[in-house]
């Protein structure tokens, strides 16, 4: 069940692929430590460091496209924070059920379709203005 990175998904920016290619190793840490049915604070610790790596992600993200100026920013700010608020209800859902099936599934639909998507979508576009930027 685990998720591939694809070079399709690179976007040209070196920092934010290297930084998107650990995401999904965190997020196969993640998906790994439920199937191999780790305990419940394992899994955790796992998912708390995998929300750790995602504010600096986007950290990052965001002070790049404030120092180039980016007309999307705010937009892409907003994606952030409701990746935050759904990962937050991530949280919660493991420390209520623990690792079950039911988590695995909405790890997959919440987090890599989001990702995924993200990556292809507002990442892309704001890789494109820096593009035609210089």
């Amino acid at each position: 069940m685990a998720i591939e990175w694809r070079t399709s998904y690179e976007i040209g920016i070196k920092k934010i692929d290297l930084q998107h290619k650990e995401l999904f190793d965190k997020i196969n840490d993640l998906l790994e430590a439920c199937n191999a049915q780790k305990g419940k604070q394992e899994v955790f610790n796992t998912i708390k460091y995998l929300g750790e790596y995602v504010e600096t992600h986007f950290s990052d993200e965001e002070k790049l496209q404030i120092e180039n100026g980016y007309p999307e920013y705010t937009n892409h700010k907003a994606a952030h924070d409701r990746f935050i608020k759904e990962y937050e209800r991530l949280k919660e859902k493991l420390e209520s059920e623990g690792p079950s099936l039911n988590f695995v599934i909405t790890v997959n639909r919440v987090v890599i379709d989001w990702l995924v998507k993200h990556i292809g979508s507002a990442d892309r576009a704001f890789a494109d203005y820096l593009r035609t930027k210089k």
